[in-house]
């Protein structure tokens, strides 16, 4: 004969599983689940609970272990705050070459605890020499004569990942975790599914996934844009010491760009920039992009030419720059709901700046923040804390994202006297460098 008793269903939470246990008081986490109390047959109970256990419940969710997934993780972490990282690679996309961090990108590597290890591993780089295709010196800058603060370093991309994600505790990334559907439950929770058939619930999740977001595209945004032109990057790798200045090293033609910069004592980092009507097929064959970039410089500058042939296969990559500029009012916010973006997957932006990596360090420390004093405080304002870090970064990401682009967009000039004002008239008598920092000053406390 059947029985009736007591027990306890998050009836609310279709994606939460149920628990015989007793109500949580009112001073307990606001990330354990609301359960109410309700008569029903020990038969449906087991029923519901067969049906659900396949579901994991997770309070925050970092999709991407990217430098913006890893960097928000490790904030939160500093915070005190748990989250899962899904990576839908087998491991830590380790490859690509490097990237520059100005002294804003190392202001929130501080905070975070991880700027000094970095700092012992990569050079400094001094300053940055300006030529024309021909090898001829149009203009150089010091960054302390134009700010005692500025801090410059080409830093790898591979080092990055890997410091920020030692920093993590041990099960903080979860790999080959591909996310193939996301859903909102009715009371705001939001249940995502991955290829291998995972189900996962979370009170909070953190787009992270890059420029080709998933999380993006669910919330609205229109794909990043083309902007009409292709970059080749690699690095040179020299076993017994590389002999160039700790300077940037930037070489301006018709519709075609270049430059170098030392990372380590035996590695440079290399880039060619090219217009393209289109980004064309992709190329993965390592040998061809090598021979393509080559030929793209072929009789400039010999230094040049060399750090390319020095550059293993696998460090050489192209790739296309898009940017997508967030209008106001017309665009989507960064959050809807729980659910919010960092980085790229929210703000790609062309590297005519440096400040990709960069903004995407800053939101991560502003998020957590944010995050964390509302979980802390009142649960019911975590909406408004994503609301509130989307207004608070966007008057920054959005004037970077479009000077960003005429930056890229002037330096690519074709027509040939625009090129020769350009090169004899605007870059040795009116650029001044001091101006074109002033967006690297940002304020980061330690977390």
């Amino acid at each position: 004969m059947a029985t009736s008793s007591s027990y306890v269903l998050f009836l609310k939470s279709p994606c939460s599983p149920p628990s015989l246990t007793t109500p949580l008081s009112h001073n307990q986490s606001w990330f354990q689940s609301r359960m109410i109390r309700r008569t029903k047959p020990i038969s449906t109970v087991l029923s519901v609970i067969k049906a659900q256990t396949n579901v994991r419940k997770e309070d925050i969710v970092i999709v991407g272990a990217g430098i913006a997934g890893l960097a928000t993780a490790l904030s939160l972490h500093r915070l005190g705050l748990r989250s899962l990282v899904l990576e839908q690679a087998g491991s830590l996309r380790t490859g690509g070459t490097s990237l520059t961090l100005f002294k804003n990108g190392w202001r929130v590597l501080d905070a975070i605890g991880v700027g000094n290890d970095l700092r012992r591993q990569f050079l400094e780089i001094q300053g940055m020499v300006v030529k024309s295709e021909d090898g001829t010196e149009m203009r150089s800058f010091k960054f302390k004569d134009e700010d005692e603060s500025q801090e410059v370093r080409a830093v790898e991309r591979r080092i990055l990942l890997e410091t920020l994600a030692n920093q993590l505790p041990q099960d903080a990334v979860q790999f080959s975790s591909k996310l193939a559907n996301i859903e909102r439950s009715e009371n705001g929770e939001i249940l995502l599914e991955l290829v291998n058939g995972t189900r996962l619930c979370a009170k909070v999740v953190i787009g992270c996934d890059g420029i080709r977001s998933s999380i993006a595209k669910w919330m609205g945004f229109s794909k990043p844009r083309y902007v009409g032109h292709c970059a080749f990057r690699g690095l040179g790798f020299y076993p017994e010491g590389q002999p160039y200045e700790p300077k940037v090293n930037y070489i301006y033609g018709r519709g075609l760009r270049a430059g170098y910069v030392p990372v380590s004592p035996t590695k440079v980092y290399w880039f060619i920039c090219f217009n393209r009507p289109s980004p064309g097929p992709k190329i993965s064959d390592p040998s061809v992009l090598k021979k393509q970039a080559k030929e793209l410089v072929r009789n400039w500058p010999s230094e040049l030419l060399s750090i390319i042939d020095l550059s293993p296969d696998d460090t050489i990559i192209r790739t296309p720059l898009v940017d997508r500029w967030l209008w106001p009012a017309i665009s989507p916010s960064a959050s809807d709901g729980k659910v919010v973006l960092v980085g790229d997957a929210w703000h790609p932006m062309t590297p005519n700046l440096g400040q990709g990596a960069c903004c995407a360090l800053e939101d991560a420390v502003v998020l957590a923040r944010k995050l964390a004093n509302a979980i802390k405080s009142e649960p019911a304002s975590v909406e408004s804390a994503l609301r509130s870090y989307g207004s608070e970064r966007w008057p920054r990401i959005f004037p970077l994202t479009i000077r960003a682009n005429i930056v890229g967009s002037a330096l690519q000039w074709e027509n040939p006297v625009v090129c020769s004002v350009r090169n004899n008239v605007i870059i040795p008598k009116i650029v001044r460098l001091g101006p074109l920092l002033e967006h690297t000053n940002f304020e980061c406390e330690p977390l």
